[in-house]
């Protein structure tokens, strides 16, 4: 891959773009970034050598511009906005590819581009390989500790979670006194969140995964400072996210805003997620 030096980003929305194509040209890369209409932060533009922007749906003109940038490797970085994917307006090839769809979920849909642009020889690859530092580290984060209450709503939302992921619907749940009191889907994580506090108040506990057979390399889940103002706006105490599969943006931000609010962060090994309760 490397001796291509060729690198195209399909952006989507918050910094993440910014931080795959400012460290893949920090490794001698060349990047073509495809941005989108009401989602792409037009500062991409400044750390791109190729960039256009398109509409939603707009598939084939995604794959021309690939082709003409020279690229042969190819990143996706950055949601989309879920209900806006609703106005999309598809050309002809992504009509195609939607005929197909059994379901249009995150994972089905990203999953069917992927293997669209694989047919037409472009490589997809996660883009963790250029920016390994925000990978999710495992265990205790924050200065607290999860209490008895909270490791017990750790291990009940476990195994829910992890079977609604494998339905492809959310990757997060929000539980109380083992009781689910909200589940994501469409709205994404924080909007879930604070629909559980409304609903329950304070003590909430949030438990995020990643979904499984979820692909790697274009839908990671994503949690970071704003995650955990979300839950001080929720009343929710206690973050646990599954380690080494997910995201952590402003880490050393996000602590510091858990610790001032006696918030716990914990990093749950996905194959031992029992181990909580020895914290």
């Amino acid at each position: 891959m490397a001796g291509s030096k060729k690198l195209g980003i399909i952006a989507g929305g918050g910094s993440f773009p910014l931080l795959v194509a400012q460290n893949a040209r920090k490794q001698g890369y060349r990047v073509a970034a495809a941005a989108f209409e009401k989602e792409t932060l037009p500062e991409i533009q400044a750390y791109t050598d190729q960039l256009v922007w398109l509409k939603l749906g707009q598939l084939g003109r995604l794959i021309r511009f690939l082709h003409q940038a020279g690229v042969s490797h190819v990143v996706f970085a950055g949601p989309i906005n879920k209900p806006r994917a609703f106005d999309l307006r598809p050309d002809f090839r992504a009509i195609k590819l939607l005929v197909n769809l059994r379901s249009r979920n995150d994972n089905a849909l990203l999953s069917s581009v992927a293997d669209e642009l694989h047919r037409e020889g472009l490589e997809v690859i996660s883009a963790i390989e250029f920016v390994p530092e925000l990978i999710s580290p495992a265990g205790l984060q924050s200065r607290r500790a999860p209490s008895f209450a909270e490791k017990k709503d750790i291990l009940f939302a476990w195994p829910i979670i992890k079977q609604i992921g494998s339905l492809d619907i959310g990757q997060c749940i929000v539980v109380k006194e083992r009781a689910v009191v909200a589940v994501e889907a469409i709205e994404g994580t924080d909007r879930a969140i604070l629909r559980a506090g409304e609903l329950s108040g304070s003590s909430l506990t949030v438990v995020k995964i990643f979904k499984p057979g979820q692909d790697q390399r274009i839908d990671l889940p994503a949690l970071g400072s704003q995650t955990v103002r979300t839950m001080i706006q929720a009343g929710a105490t206690c973050l646990a996210y599954e380690s080494g599969t997910s995201l952590f943006f402003d880490r050393a931000e996000a602590v510091s805003l858990a610790d001032e609010h006696k918030i716990c962060l914990v990093g749950i090994d996905p194959d031992n997620p029992e181990a909580v309760q020895n914290l």
